[in-house]
């Protein structure tokens, strides 16, 4: 017999359990919308499992990138069913908002994105989002290898997964 084994017939231990955390390494790049950044960029783009679009609600014009570069990667990735979240940053500048609530429910309807309100500042919700993020790349990935990207019953499951994330409008909720 091995050593460090004994014969018995007892029920597995938590220590045989699949882990509840798991390390997961995250590549992140941050342009910031800088225009010399743009290779660098469309090249995580190409090969990117999953993204954060960020805008801040005090510049309407972050928000129209936002949409140009969810549209991009849509492109890059020839799809439409891809983990993405829309985050709204700077909630905390209540008095210089810009970008309502009605512009980002129709952003999240029309493209059927999830979105999370985030103030970096405060660090509200900033690790929420990429926490939500790597759930949804995972939950994508595992559809992916049951169904294949094809199949109907993949579409659905892909749906049934953006409805589960979307709209998180954790105002009061800080990660530290």
């Amino acid at each position: 017999m091995p050593p460090n084994t004994s014969k018995t017939n007892s029920a597995p231990t938590a220590e045989s359990k699949k882990p509840k955390y798991q390390l997961v390494v995250l590549g992140v790049l941050d342009t910031a919308g800088q225009e010399e950044f743009s290779n660098m960029r469309e090249q995580y783009l190409r090969s990117g499992d999953g993204f954060l679009i960020v805008f801040s609600v005090i510049d309407r014009n972050s928000f129209v990138e936002a949409e140009k570069l969810f549209r991009l990667i849509w492109r890059m990735k020839d799809r439409d069913d891809y983990p993405i979240i829309l985050i709204a940053n700077k909630t905390d500048l209540v008095d210089e908002r810009i970008v309502t609530d009605e512009d980002i429910l129709k952003f999240t309807q029309t493209y059927k994105v999830p979105f999370l309100e985030c103030s970096a500042k405060k660090r509200q919700n900033v690790d929420q989002a990429f926490h939500d993020l790597v759930r949804l790349i995972r939950r994508y990935k595992t559809m992916e290898r049951q169904y294949g990207k094809n199949d109907p019953a993949y579409q659905r499951e892909i749906e049934t997964a953006k409805s589960a994330q979307k709209t998180k409008k954790k105002k009061n909720c800080i990660i530290q």
